[in-house]
């Protein structure tokens, strides 16, 4: 009974002071539509203030081309900032369209500069009727002469006037390219140790940690998939280069060339017995460090646990 009173009283005092369901929903109804109301104009107020790419290609729309961009109708900033996503061939198709942007110079040199890194050619002045869509061409046309046939390749470009006739301008512009196939490019190096030794030195080893600077090694001059001569030269190439980049380190941890030679190929070892899965009993770090410093003595156990350390983590220097 008591309940029921102070129930009934309650109902009157939010009658009273207009709380009642229907009236608190309305309000609410009220303050969402006020808030939608103020979000809305922010957000017109900071178009406004600032740059609205949206607003900008919607009003150039015309009722002809509902539905398509006319790049020729936007800054030409913003054109060429959208062109610059496209590849050669969508660039060629693009140039159908919009003849005048899609055949823009510096369109067709970013294209060419961004695979093929370096060429002589780049640092010449350009000859009378040259153009970058032209030299693209050309290039592309001498990557599939060389992953046919290097030689062939290297000819190719030298007749062209893109690269001169020097093995280190050749070393530099296998060194700036991505294109070639790797294999090839293995055959072409055992050929011509002369590009081999140039190639070596443009890598900067500096403050490296050795299995890391192995692994960008190999990246560039791929390992042999056998065990022999070519194998040899390059470990001991890389292990000269490396202990040029880095003086200090050696002579404190009291390493020479042939030292960092017999870790490298400690390193390949180890890669090979961890990563393959026909090795069922992997080598572990004890046997790894005992194997390494019985045929290097004057290595510290701490830093050669650190290689096998490097290797069980990343995975294979020559992958």
């Amino acid at each position: 009974m008591g309940q029921g009173l102070w129930r009934v009283a309650r109902n009157q005092q939010l009658q009273h002071q207009g709380y009642t369901g229907q009236s608190y929903l309305s309000r609410e109804h009220g303050r969402r539509i006020a808030a939608n109301n103020v979000s809305n104009a922010n957000h017109r107020k900071h178009a406004q203030g600032g740059i609205d790419i949206y607003h900008l290609l919607k009003t150039r729309k015309s009722k002809e081309q509902e539905g398509f961009i006319n790049l020729e109708m936007l800054p030409p900033e913003l054109s060429f900032t959208i062109l610059s996503y496209l590849n050669a061939t969508d660039l060629c198709l693009a140039s159908c369209v919009w003849q005048d942007l899609a055949n823009d110079e510096l369109l067709w040199q970013g294209l060419c500069k961004s695979t093929w890194g370096h060429c002589s050619i780049y640092n010449k002045n350009p000859s009378l009727g040259f153009s970058f869509r032209k030299l693209y061409m050309q290039l592309d046309e001498g990557s599939l002469t060389f992953n046919a046939s290097p030689e062939e390749g290297v000819n190719y470009f030298m007749s062209k006037g893109i690269l001169d006739d020097s093995p280190k301008e050749i070393a530099k512009f296998i060194f700036c390219t991505r294109t070639l196939n790797w294999k090839k490019l293995r055959i072409y190096l055992d050929e011509r140790r002369d590009v081999l030794d140039d190639l070596v030195t443009l890598h900067n080893f500096r403050n490296q940690f050795l299995p890391n600077a192995l692994r960008e090694f190999f990246k560039h001059i791929h390992a042999p998939e056998e065990r022999g001569e070519y194998l040899e030269t390059l470990i001991t190439k890389f292990s000269h280069r490396f202990c040029a980049c880095n003086p200090d380190l050696m002579r404190e941890l009291g390493l020479s060339p042939d030292a960092v030679y017999v870790l490298c190929y400690s390193l390949i070892l180890l890669s090979i017995d961890l990563t393959s899965p026909h090795v069922k009993n992997k080598m572990s770090k004890r046997e790894f460090i005992r194997n390494t410093r019985r045929a290097a003595q004057n290595i510290s156990e701490d830093f050669v646990g650190h290689l096998y350390d490097n290797i069980y983590l990343i995975g294979h220097v020559a992958a």
